[in-house]
């Protein structure tokens, strides 16, 4: 689960441990994966807390290396890992660009490709990718993130017609504005709670039939 240390992935990786998985905490940001894992063990399961950015490649393989060896391999992979820099295209720095794709796009490849060898060698597993609404429309001064985001879905697509047979299965889930700090500045109201998407999520990785490969589920918000 990377971005577990809070929003949208604090609250998928509580709802998997409700539902019985140990699990693995990647995150830019220590504590806060530390804090979700003591939450997690509190709940009777285990959990691995590994700081991670997983814009870089280096860091990914060494995480997932740690996961197989201290958890297994996955049944569920979640590609969480986002972040928003807004600003119109005339006036949008280089780096916050490049920071916005390799997080939230290049981010959601090297998590699947670390993951995805002894997923397939074993036959099973689902790789869960969080998308956004912003993947299938337009907002001014968020092109960067548009950009990754529809960029994520037809990654995701392609990946399921890669895995076709294989007992793996790709699905991405795609919030609306959704109670995190991520929507501040964005000129949206929260429609939902990240425990409303973390019960899609958790739906998407452990209970939807596998003929769900290559769904992208939109979610707006009661």
């Amino acid at each position: 689960m990377t971005g577990a240390g809070r929003g949208i992935g604090h609250a998928v990786a509580i709802a998997l441990a409700h539902r019985g998985l140990d699990v693995a905490l990647l995150g830019r940001t220590a504590e806060e994966v530390e804090r979700t894992a003591g939450e997690i063990v509190a709940l009777g399961r285990a959990a691995l807390a590994l700081r991670c950015d997983v814009s870089h490649s280096q860091e990914v393989a060494h995480a997932s290396a740690r996961v197989v060896a201290e958890l297994g391999v996955p049944t569920v992979v979640v590609a969480n890992a986002g972040i928003v820099r807004r600003a119109r295209v005339a006036y949008m720095s280089d780096e916050d660009w490049g920071a916005v794709i390799d997080t939230n796009l290049t981010g959601v490849f090297l998590t699947a490709r670390a993951f995805l060898p002894k997923m397939i060698e074993h036959k099973r597993g689902r790789v869960i990718a969080i998308g956004s609404i912003s993947g299938t429309l337009g907002t001014a001064g968020q092109s960067a993130y548009c950009a990754s985001k529809w960029g994520v879905i037809g990654f995701m697509k392609a990946l399921a017609e890669e895995l076709r047979a294989t007992g793996v299965q790709a699905i991405t889930v795609m919030p609306g504005s959704v109670d995190t700090p991520m929507l501040d500045g964005s000129g949206f109201r929260p429609q939902m709670s990240p425990e409303d998407v973390a019960k899609l999520v958790v739906y998407s990785a452990l209970d939807a039939p596998s003929a769900m490969n290559g769904s992208a589920v939109e979610m707006f918000g009661p």
